[in-house]
């Protein structure tokens, strides 16, 4: 497989053999070198995994910009990253870069003598050499293209001196600032080295392998032969080829008795990617009497704890057994002696907590609620947990909700968040949820109570599920709410990609959940916000209020052009954005409508109406001033679709009432000067026009539609 994919790569495969120290570069016709490969290589102590896929595209970015600043040719970029290493390789990178011709430009050729003169010699020419373009004087200069080696030095310090990642640190070189210390650099263009130099930091053609190796320091005959020596001593630098290395060795550890769930585990297994560079899959068992845990707690364990991948059997039901990754050649029945002792220790200390857990009153869980700060100016976890149970409450009869919904809401409220005082979650806070669900089943309350607490913290993350019943949807609502408000009014909302308190992915769960939920659509989270900021312990004023709610409109913009919305439609339905589910409803209809003549001859009408009423003009008028036949006909339709919508949310309802509209309003702007010199008579046909202005307001932001 390895094999396989190298070619498929179109990586050397070559025997191992002794390396040439030095190659004469190779003469084509005329003297000329034939464009080598490049490669780059920067050397780091263990990055971790979102490090190194940043650092990766960093690299692939950077590089393919530099280069494309000179004028040397090459080929494709290619980037690879191992917790150690970034490889990048540029194939054909020619000998020089392209000579060319730099164009000055002068002063017109109407210009002076003396300017003429000025510029010639500025730019050290005689007066006679120089040129006439286009009416104006010019030199132009002859600029040969620079050797491969001297450019790249340039372009490759460039790229090492400005590796950047998300958690920056100084070492002990001032010119190096990355996550991670950099050790080594590698920069040949073919046979030579390529003089690199940032800081202290100097290229070289030796790097280095596997720390295990019997001489973990490698010389690199050439830039084409670097992958395939690095290979052959262990190193799968392509992210790809480690990934089915560890796909493929896991399910054939385990094939004659479960299998690993690849796409369930596809997060896990692309950590592991970037944490080996020879990736050694090893099969490791526990004890049955384990499977008597929770699946979550087990697997949560497993994967978190230790990255080892679960095995399941043909039912999905987890086996005995689990699969580790070791970098490179070990002791397979050391390492794996070694693994499942850890694993049997931390599951016997699950089940300590688990069982002492299943002991403690739910009443008892809770109380310890109170010894948790949430944060200093937002009081405990049991002050969050009461303000949620009282919100969840507002929420539920604002919404509307089935007797049957309000009472399973109501007990869920009452012991929301109590699972945080439980020994397990608090070794293991992402079973938060999870465990509350398991605790209240086994304390007696109802699958539906339980359910809800389970469904309160949910979504944890992006692309996660979402709360299912109604229940368990507005408190996960009431949780957000009140963290939203409360770290809005203390440490304020985030800016640019810095969230330390998840502000940001509270706000995406909550646009999420109620969209999740159309049954929930009478629910303004304009409003809730408002209430939630009420029950803080903090003053959560008007002006905090106003930038949650544009907080909260910027975010549902950004999702739904990221859905492939249009953007003027997404505008348009943003006076909604407290309502996320009745924007969806209206995104489906301006879908289906955009193209219908009869809605596209309403917008405009309504577009031209809002184009020349002024700002702030009411929709007031007195009727007795309307004496033309058109502008009496305008308002007999306006007030009959007045009277008839009576504030629909539908817009394919909207459109039907409102569509006889459009003949009035076009005849009135034919036959009628608007802005009369009869002040009273300019007002009421300003009114008028104000009138049909409003009469979708509440719809949408017509103003936005590009029909």
């Amino acid at each position: 497989l390895w094999v396989a994919r190298r070619v498929e790569l179109g990586h050397p495969l070559g025997v191992a053999g002794p390396l040439p120290e030095q190659a004469e570069p190779v003469a084509v016709a005329g003297g000329a070198q034939r464009p080598r490969m490049l490669v780059l290589e920067i050397g780091t102590e263990e990055m971790p995994p979102a490090e190194a896929r940043a650092a990766r595209e960093q690299v692939r970015r950077e590089l393919t910009g530099q280069l494309a600043a000179t004028r040397l040719g090459h080929g494709e970029v290619r980037v690879y990253a191992t917790p150690r290493r970034l490889i990048a390789v540029v194939g054909g990178v020619a000998a020089r870069e392209d000579d060319h011709t730099h164009t000055v430009k002068g002063p017109r050729t109407t210009a002076p003598a003396q300017a003429r003169e000025g510029f010639a010699r500025a730019q050290g020419v005689p007066v006679e050499s120089l040129e006439t373009v286009d009416g104006q004087m010019v030199v132009r200069r002859h600029v040969p293209g620079g050797a491969a080696p001297g450019v790249l030095a340039g372009v490759l310090a460039k790229v090492v001196a400005g590796l950047r990642s998300a958690r920056n640190m100084r070492w002990n070189d001032p010119r190096l600032t990355f996550t991670r210390p950099v050790r080594w650099l590698v920069a040949l263009w073919g046979d030579d080295v390529v003089p690199v130099a940032v800081g202290a930091l100097r290229s070289g053609r030796e790097t280095r392998i596997l720390r295990t190796a019997v001489t973990p320091v490698l010389r690199i005959a050439s830039a084409e032969t670097f992958m395939e020596t690095i290979s052959v001593h262990g190193i799968v630098a392509d992210p790809d080829d480690r990934r089915e290395l560890i796909v493929s060795g896991a399910q054939e550890l385990v094939y004659d008795e479960g299998n690993v769930d690849v796409a369930a585990e596809s997060e896990l297994i692309d950590q592991i990617t970037y944490l080996v560079e020879q990736p050694t899959p090893l099969l490791g068992r526990f004890s049955e009497r384990h499977l008597d845990l929770p699946d979550a707690v087990l697997t949560t364990v497993m994967r978190k704890h230790q990255r080892y991948l679960p095995v399941r059997g043909d039912g999905g039901a987890l086996l005995p057994m689990f699969v580790t990754v070791a970098n490179g050649p070990v002791d397979a029945d050391l390492v794996r002696a070694g693994n499942e002792a850890v694993l049997r220790a931390r599951y016997e200390d699950a089940a300590f907590f688990y069982r002492a857990d299943r002991a403690t009153p739910l009443a008892a869980m809770r109380e310890r609620l109170r010894r948790l700060t949430f944060t200093d100016k937002l009081g405990s976890m049991a002050d969050r947990a009461a303000r949620i149970d009282g919100l969840t409450a507002v929420l539920a009869s604002a919404a509307g909700v089935s007797e049957a919904d309000d009472s399973t809401a109501d007990r869920a409220g009452e012991l929301v968040k109590f699972d945080l005082g439980a020994q397990l979650v608090t070794e293991m806070t992402s079973l938060a949820g999870v465990m509350a669900r398991d605790y209240a089943i086994h304390a007696g309350e109802s699958p539906a109570v339980a359910q809800a607490l389970y469904e309160a913290e949910l979504p944890r993350h992006a692309g996660d599920d979402l709360p299912g019943s109604v229940p368990g949807a507005l408190l996960s609502m009431a949780d957000r709410l009140d963290l939203i408000t409360g770290l809005a009014a203390t440490v304020g909302l985030p800016t640019g990609s810095s969230d330390p308190f998840a502000v940001r992915r509270a706000v995406l769960g909550l646009i999420a959940v109620h969209r999740a939920h159309p049954d929930l659509s009478a629910l303004d989270l304009v409003d809730a916000l408002a209430w939630a900021g009420a029950r803080q312990p903090v003053d959560v004023g008007p002006a905090v209020l106003a930038d949650v709610r544009e907080f909260l409109t910027r975010r549902l913009e950004q999702v739904l052009t990221e859905e492939g919305h249009p953007v003027d439609r997404v505008r348009a339905v943003l006076p909604h954005a407290g309502r996320p589910s009745v924007a969806d409803r209206l995104l489906a209809q301006l879908g289906r409508l955009a193209a219908e003549p009869d809605f596209r001859k309403l917008a405009e009408a309504i577009q031209r109406a809002r184009r020349i009423v002024p700002d702030g003009t009411p929709a007031g008028y007195d009727p007795a001033r309307l004496t033309e036949p058109v502008e009496q006909a305008l308002h007999s339709t306006v007030t009959a679709v007045r009277d008839t919508l009576d504030g629909t949310t539908d817009l394919g309802r909207f459109t039907a009432v409102a569509a006889p509209l459009t003949g009035p309003v076009e005849r009135f702007f034919a036959e009628v000067f608007v802005m009369a010199d009869d002040a009273e008579v300019r007002a009421a046909r300003l009114g008028l026009l104000a009138a049909v202005r409003d009469l979708g307001e509440s719809l949408l932001d017509w103003q936005q539609l590009r029909l």
